[in-house]
């Protein structure tokens, strides 16, 4: 109990250092629609994302956590520049996960656009700040890309991130890249709701806490 409670109490020690209102997380993909639901103001762009939705996701337009690591890893494998083992099978859970807002375990239209333009973003921050060409971010570099995401790190979330995501020698690869940046989107967006009076700090009861840990 004591082991916990000071593993607890140090997170709580790192997190409290942070503004919040430093964190600039995406805006939230639009409620899920029925699946005949197709906008009449689209672009031509959106038309053909949506076409392309319906080829990946197939019948069920919804896309699976196995399908979203298919997706990803058949992507990546064209691009030479980008150091990964590729996407795992939990890592893609976890990110289904905390981009599913009506929980179903999949992904919808807007969500998986949402995942995906963020990725592509997040794509162009990590190859413009892999500075020595190594296709991954080693620990010098991480600081100034994740502020480049929107999410300035204080030192000791900085050294958690570390722990948590990069190899022995302080380097993430692309996959660990997005997979924390999904995550710290995902948890600064449920943050921001939650905050409503805009103070920087938020009440959860039990419930709420697992709700919010567990299924993520």
């Amino acid at each position: 109990m004591f082991l916990a409670k000071s593993i607890l109490g140090g997170i709580i020690n790192v997190v409290s250092n942070i503004d919040p209102a430093q964190f600039i997380p995406s805006e939230p993909p639009q409620p899920r629609r029925p699946l005949n639901f197709t906008p009449s103001n689209e672009t031509e762009e959106e038309k053909q994302f949506r076409r392309v939705f319906q080829q990946l996701a197939g019948n069920d337009m919804e896309v699976s956590p196995t399908e979203l690591r298919n997706i990803l890893n058949k992507v990546i494998s064209k691009h030479g520049s980008l150091q990964t083992d590729g996407f795992s099978i939990e890592s893609c859970r976890s990110m289904v996960a905390v981009m599913d807002s009506d929980s179903t375990g999949k992904l919808g239209f807007h969500e998986f656009k949402y995942l995906w333009n963020n990725i592509k973003r997040w794509q162009g921050i990590y190859l413009s700040h892999d500075a020595d060409r190594s296709g991954m971010i080693c620990s010098g570099e991480l600081p100034a890309a994740f502020k480049a995401a929107g999410f300035p790190l204080n030192d000791q979330l900085f050294k958690l991130i570390i722990r948590r995501y990069s190899d022995e020698h302080g380097n993430m690869d692309f996959d660990n890249f997005i997979g924390c940046l999904v995550r710290l989107d995902a948890m600064c967006r449920a943050f921001k709701t939650l905050d409503k009076d805009n103070n920087g700090t938020i009440d959860l009861d039990i419930k709420e806490w697992l709700q919010l840990t567990m299924y993520s």
